[in-house]
């Protein structure tokens, strides 16, 4: 098997940082590793398996040495600008920006979901909103059981998901990101409202879940919300189905499903929790029922963490699909 060389982009901040410990847990076959970041990061030593590198500056010239694959956690801006200029060197681009996502000609993936998507790039592979990743793992298993007609979302979001000033609004009652503070508060309001009324969050959940599961046209809405936790997102999901259900087999093959974990026992007060699922790769679900108010309707709680499996974990897995791939 051949050993890689991989590009770092956004190697100091929360994502490239958490990416580096996943990247260590899989152990991928990479013989050569770069780290970029900004001019004011720039000489900064970062430790990574037991060898020291020197952060550089990520300019025009990053890529010409020949990358084969580079994970980018440095914003959309900065991936406009420099994704295309590594994919003209021949290197394949994990974006976990939101600037592809919707792009038609760039896959948009979730390993568990769509890998098949992964393997028919152009040199850009989109990560999806950390909110939608874990959404659409268990939404996938139900999916290929019975064909779903609607979906509601309710998000409870983790504060890191907004970054370290939003971390520092919630543990000094400061109300520097966010319009009102995040300290003993809910805010609906995640990214920026759109004239339908919804935020630009809600609207990615909607658009990008469609283009994961590859029904454009499936009905959904979304509510997201901010609340005063430091790590891992929780939602409340409501799924419709097209036709009646066993609830049993659902449960059965999501407990069977590679990336997710069920915690169900309501007897036992046992159910996911965000303070569980940090520093987990995998998705909690439970709380799994059905809505008696429909016909075909399900009720489910899903956690995961938003900086592991929301962003650094499933770009490695994408990285790892695609190093099986060239196998």
């Amino acid at each position: 098997m051949k050993n890689y060389k991989l590009a770092i982009v956004g190697a100091t901040g929360v994502v490239g940082r958490t990416a580096l410990k996943v990247l260590k847990e899989f152990d991928l076959p990479i013989a050569e590793y770069a780290f970029f970041a900004s001019k004011k990061s720039a000489g900064q030593k970062i430790h990574f398996k037991e060898k020291e590198y020197i952060i550089q500056e990520l300019t025009e010239q990053s890529f010409d040495s020949g990358f084969d694959y580079a994970i980018f956690s440095a914003g959309g801006d900065t991936a406009k600008h420099f994704a295309p200029i590594a994919v003209s060197k021949g290197c394949t681009v994990i974006d976990n920006s939101s600037a592809f996502r919707m792009e038609t000609d760039v896959p948009l993936v979730v390993p568990e979901v769509n890998p098949q998507d992964a393997l028919q790039h152009h040199g850009i592979i989109a990560n999806p909103n950390c909110s939608t990743i874990q959404a659409v793992v268990p939404l996938k298993v139900m999916n290929d059981i019975c064909n779903i007609k609607r979906i509601v979302y309710s998000t409870y979001q983790a504060v890191s998901g907004a970054g370290k000033q939003a971390l520092d609004d919630l543990k000094n009652d400061t109300c520097y990101k966010f319009p009102y503070p995040i300290h003993n508060n809910c805010l609906p309001h995640i990214d920026v409202f759109l004239e339908n009324g919804y935020t630009k969050e809600e609207m990615k959940m909607i658009n990008e879940t469609r283009k994961i599961l590859g029904k454009p046209d499936l009905k959904i809405t979304a509510t997201t919300v901010r609340v005063p936790v430091e790590n891992s997102h929780s939602e409340s999901i409501n799924v419709e189905f097209e036709q009646d259900f066993d609830l049993t087999q659902i449960i059965h093959r999501l407990k069977s499903t590679k990336g997710i974990i069920v915690q169900d026992d309501i007897t036992h007060n046992i159910y996911p929790l965000a303070t569980h699922s940090t520093g987990h790769n995998e998705v909690f679900i439970g709380r799994i029922r059905r809505d008696e108010s429909i016909d075909y309707g399900l009720n489910f709680w899903c956690v995961a963490d938003n900086i592991r499996k929301g962003a650094a974990t499933n770009a490695v897995q994408i990285l790892e699909l695609l190093i099986k791939n060239n196998a």
